[in-house]
């Protein structure tokens, strides 16, 4: 990920350039049982934010908690986005960002647990970004599914096919995969 990126998105927050807290976001999604939620699915999250072209009041909110929403990724855990979000709690309020701004962030990577109908645009086009790879084309959607096999590889395969076809499953019972038009489309 783009070290200088960071920087400028610590600069629109008003926050002093950490090089600590950018490690261990490295650090953190180079885990070795990553194989889809790593450093490229972030950037790719990231590019989906730069070519989303819907009128987004609060980008820079969005960025930080893509930056954020798959910070802990632990195969058996049901937490992962409350220990992320809280991560960014952390690190927010340590660099005395406006509550406003902070619940939006903090909402919007609680909203990528995809269980709820999320409750503004901005929350809508975040959870569009992070389910991007579901339209993708065929051979890029097939590598995905590799990928997220081999982070569950651990996981009896019966359980991971019955687990995993429920998730899929949930997202087709919807009316739409996507939240915003601009994704239908």
């Amino acid at each position: 990920m783009n070290k200088v990126r960071w920087e400028g998105l610590l600069v629109t927050f008003g926050i002093l350039p950490d090089q600590q807290t950018y490690r261990q976001l490295m650090t953190a999604y180079s885990e070795k049982h990553r194989a889809y939620h790593t450093l490229a699915h972030i950037e790719a999250c990231i590019a989906g934010l730069d070519g989303c072209e819907l009128n987004l009041q609060c980008a820079h909110e969005l960025e930080m908690a893509l930056w954020f929403h798959d910070a802990v990724y632990k195969i058996y855990s049901s937490t992962n986005e409350e220990d992320s979000a809280k991560w960014a709690f952390e690190f927010l309020t340590f660099n005395e960002v406006a509550l406003e701004s902070k619940t939006r962030i903090i909402q919007y990577i609680l909203d990528t647990k995809h269980s709820a109908q999320p409750a503004t645009l901005e929350a809508c086009v975040l959870v569009d970004i992070d389910l991007a790879i579901l339209g993708a084309d065929v051979s890029k959607y097939n590598e995905f599914e590799q990928a997220i096999a081999r982070e569950y590889q651990i996981v009896p395969k019966i359980m991971y096919r019955r687990k995993r076809k429920a998730v899929l499953e949930s997202f087709l019972e919807r009316q739409y995969i996507y939240r915003t038009e601009y994704y239908q489309a």
